[in-house]
């Protein structure tokens, strides 16, 4: 009798999809209707993507599927795929026709606020601990693996680096499986709550800026100037030109993934102290990989495939890896662990209130404001996308400022843990 009740409980519990084609199929079917209705010249849409940007759906459709149980977004292997596959050639293809001398001419305020923010995410987790432990003190003084403050130094590595970071924080300061995974929980929903604040910013980034007195020439310089250079160059593609795209895309990614086996395991074997800077994980070497290539190849002529949509195909890879993140989603997580929540939502708070008051005594623009913060919080794989919110061209930004995070993400979580240890 017990084992029929838990062989019903197994069964109730079990996805109703679970072949990673279907749900692939599924995405795509999602992610299509969304981009339809929001180019849709119907009012209705016009007015609801005027309040709802198209990639908080992109992240938001594909999570409802994990929360009522139509897929289990932790079993699927997809994310893996886009995250290993599709981000690396995404990466070269968003950097392909980047203009570094644009971006040089940003001038200085893009990297002040992006090291705002890391600082924000440093003193931020600290703060957080200490205002939530006065209402919760059995926050505090929890011994063993399960200690709260182990547990957001994880949350300290993701949001000032990416996943590599995160995980390397786990082991730096030996987090337990249990506050582990809570705090996975908060990193996802408390970042993604942000990138959608950031999200809604963007499509009133004018007249915030005119509000703010921003200086916002140097982005508008940068925007004509790519937007003349791909009117130069556009073309209708042909077969050859999506092949040669790929080509480049995946080919690079082979090679990305090729230069990560091999040197990872010689930075383990010869440099063991390294590892805190991210130089032990395959992830990071990939990434460093892709973006490198992608930049040397913006000065050969492989840069005039921006005019037959090189960064289009590459911005389809990227949504496709937007909504395995999403899909790994559950939004009911929030009422199981609220306290962890309320704590997350104040570091990010704070950082959110730090990235604000600076970006207003300098006059930064909010696209420096937007970007900075989540080339911290979002890394590689949605820095590019806040940047590309406020202009498609604009998108290569996000991804060398993502890159800068994986470098000094491990050392500066490791900083922020140091100090909450001292204080948990």
């Amino acid at each position: 009798m017990l084992q029929e009740v838990v062989n019903k409980t197994v069964v109730l519990n079990e996805p109703l999809i679970t072949n990673d084609a279907t749900i692939l199929g599924f995405i795509a079917i999602m992610l299509g209707v969304i981009f339809y209705t929001a180019n849709s010249s119907h009012h209705f849409w016009k007015k609801f993507y005027g309040i709802v940007p198209a990639v908080l759906l992109c992240y938001f459709l594909p999570s409802l599927l994990n929360t009522f149980g139509v897929i289990d977004g932790d079993e699927s292997n997809l994310y893996y795929v886009a995250s290993r596959y599709l981000l690396p050639a995404c990466l070269v293809l968003l950097t392909l026709s980047v203009d570094l001398k644009g971006i040089a001419k940003l001038g200085n305020k893009a990297v002040i606020l992006f090291i705002t923010g890391t600082l924000g995410i440093v003193i931020g987790g600290p703060i957080a601990l200490l205002i939530v432990s006065s209402v919760w003190p059995e926050l505090l003084n929890v011994t063993g693996p399960e200690a709260v403050w182990r547990g957001m130094t994880t949350v300290a590595g993701s949001w000032i680096g990416g996943g590599a970071n995160q995980a390397a924080m786990k082991e730096i300061y030996g987090a337990g499986d249990q506050i582990f995974s809570a705090m996975v929980t908060v990193d996802v929903i408390v970042a993604n709550l942000w990138m959608a604040v950031l999200l809604i910013m963007a499509a009133k980034a004018k007249s915030i800026d005119a509000k703010t007195g921003a200086d916002t020439s140097a982005i508008e310089a940068l925007k004509n100037k790519v937007e003349s250079f791909n009117a130069e160059h556009s073309r209708i593609p042909q077969l050859t030109d999506i092949m040669i795209i790929l080509s480049i895309g995946l080919g690079v990614t082979g090679f990305a993934h090729l230069f990560s086996d091999n040197i990872t395991p010689y930075f383990i074997a010869n440099h063991p102290d390294l590892g805190r800077f991210s130089f032990h994980s395959k992830f990071f070497w990939m990434i460093v990989f892709a973006t490198t290539v992608g930049l040397i190849l913006s000065f050969t002529k492989a840069r005039n495939l921006e005019g037959v949509g090189a960064s289009k195909v590459g911005s389809s890879f990227l949504y496709i890896l937007i909504a395995t993140i999403g899909m790994k989603m559950d939004i009911r997580m929030i009422l199981d662990a609220p306290v962890y929540f309320i704590l997350g939502a104040i570091w990010m708070l704070i950082h959110a209130s730090l990235m604000l008051i600076v970006a207003k005594l300098i006059k930064a623009p909010l696209f420096y404001m937007a970007v900075g913060s989540q080339a911290n919080v979002g890394g590689a794989a949605s820095a590019p996308i806040v940047a590309s919110s406020f202009h498609p061209s604009l998108a290569p930004v996000g991804v060398l400022l993502a890159v800068l995070g994986y470098t000094v993400g491990t050392y500066m979580a490791w900083l922020c843990g140091q100090i909450l240890q001292s204080i948990g």
